[in-house]
């Protein structure tokens, strides 16, 4: 939807800003003869360079060009001044790392302050500039929306938020405001939107009416009309992702960040360091004198190990150090406050999840994640998968040693359904939004709630 005057922005933006870079350094490299230590002509030619390519490397990384951020006057702020301390970091690390770390200060102090007051008068001018030539020359593009639903809505709320177009308005009530006659079928419509000179029109239509769709495109061609097809799928509560097969157009009913192999590598790539690094570092101390204290307060074996529902609801051999006294119970019953099963150094251990630490043998096989939706008991899937609603969409990844819901406090035992659904919604918004950093993220919520120590830790 970028129109012409914006992508011409985008080039004057970037080529002034890198004019500007290189101003603000060749002002501050003249102020060095003040101080008799004027840098040589290959000197500054070299750092001339430098200094743009690290602003180059800046600009990418944060979008300072990119389409999304152009659009929006403080996007352009946010993401510049985000570019200049960014630069500021770079070059001392280069300088550091390089055999130019005796680079003369006041000359660096200069570029720097130019460069900030450089900055601020450019954005201050261009803004000015952008707010004169929309006033004085609309070049954004007309556009309007067809039907009037809760999708029609949102999407009109979206086209007038968008600097680079222009939002004229719903087709259904412009054409009752041209015309003398009663209600405009949509063909007429897209006529009314020619006559106004609406460039775009957005189509917002229930799943039901896409038999009309192909008479409204006949007729947009005839008007020389741009359509654009928003079906409104709000009614089916879920978040759509769509996916290009072949030259089928597939409708995801789920947006799922790991159904990417690029994103499984990462994950599993971080999965296999941390663990190893756990294993070899912790592990191999832990286990022995965990092992030890476990024989000497209860007879049993040292590990207890439970068949739990995996990813895809494929069950796993869950590992974890044992905290209980051997019981019959340990299948169906899970641990509660002040249960008379736990041993003094179990519940030390999942007071502070010592007991969790040989599923990091799980996650190095692959059975399990650093972080992802805690692994149930059989019978709790079984039992749950019947009375909430999306249970079973948690089952789509790998469990994990930690997750988003056990962060934020549904940890422990459920002793209400709706602690459980609490559980569900954060396994499946992680599930939605994932990121390699956001399970960095909850590796370290998950630390400090083990430091906090966590109410519901029993």
């Amino acid at each position: 939807m970028e129109t012409r005057y914006f992508y011409i922005l985008r080039i004057i933006l970037a080529c002034s800003d890198l004019v500007l870079v290189n101003v603000c350094f060749f002002l501050a490299s003249n102020l060095s003869y003040k101080y008799e230590l004027n840098l040589e002509g290959s000197s500054y030619q070299y750092n001339a360079v430098i200094f743009s390519l690290i602003w180059v490397v800046c600009t990418g990384i944060f979008g300072l060009y990119s389409e999304c951020t152009v659009h929006k006057l403080e996007s352009i702020y946010r993401a510049t001044w985000r570019s200049i301390i960014l630069h500021i970091f770079l070059f001392l690390a280069y300088c550091f790392l390089s055999s130019r770390a005796d680079f003369p200060k006041h000359i660096l102090f200069s570029f720097y302050a130019l460069m900030v007051l450089g900055f601020v008068l450019s954005r201050f001018i261009g803004t000015a500039l952008q707010a004169g030539i929309t006033k004085s020359y609309d070049m954004r593009k007309a556009v309007a929306v067809l039907g009037i639903n809760d999708g029609a809505l949102r999407l009109a709320s979206y086209l007038e938020k968008q600097s680079s177009l222009n939002f004229v308005g719903f087709l259904a009530e412009l054409g009752e405001k041209n015309t003398s006659y009663g209600k405009l079928t949509v063909v007429e419509q897209v006529k009314i939107a020619a006559e106004l000179g609406v460039e775009e029109v957005f189509i917002c239509v229930d799943p039901d009416q896409m038999h009309s769709l192909t008479d409204l495109i006949k007729e947009g061609e005839k008007q020389c009309v741009r359509l654009k097809f928003v079906p409104d799928l709000s009614a089916l509560e879920t978040n759509f992702r769509y996916d290009k097969m072949g030259n089928f157009t597939v409708l995801c009913a789920r947006k799922e960040p790991l159904e990417s192999i690029e994103n499984r590598f990462k994950k599993r790539l971080y999965d296999i360091i941390v663990s190893s690094v756990v294993i070899v570092f912790i592990f191999s101390w832990l286990y022995p004198l965990l092992a030890i204290i476990i024989k000497i307060q209860s007879p049993g074996p040292v590990l207890f190990k439970q068949l739990r529902t995996g990813r895809d609801n494929k069950p796993f051999w869950c590992y974890k150090f044992r905290s209980m006294r051997v019981n019959d119970e340990s299948d169906n019953r899970q641990a509660s406050r002040d249960d008379d099963r736990i041993t003094p150094i179990g519940r030390f251990m999942r007071k502070t999840s010592l007991d969790e630490f040989p599923q990091f043998f799980n996650v190095l096989l692959g059975y399990m994640s650093i972080i992802g939706p805690r692994p149930h008991m059989l019978s709790h899937t079984e039992e749950y998968r019947k009375i909430i609603d999306k249970y079973m969409i948690r089952q789509f990844l790998k469990p994990g040693i930690s997750g988003w819901a056990q962060t934020n406090g549904y940890r422990g035992e459920t002793k209400e359904i709706r602690l459980m659904e609490k559980r569900v919604e954060h396994d499946i918004w992680y599930l939605e939004n994932w990121s390699l950093m956001l399970d960095v993220k909850i590796m370290f919520l998950t630390v400090i709630n083990i430091l906090k120590s966590e109410a519901n830790a029993f």
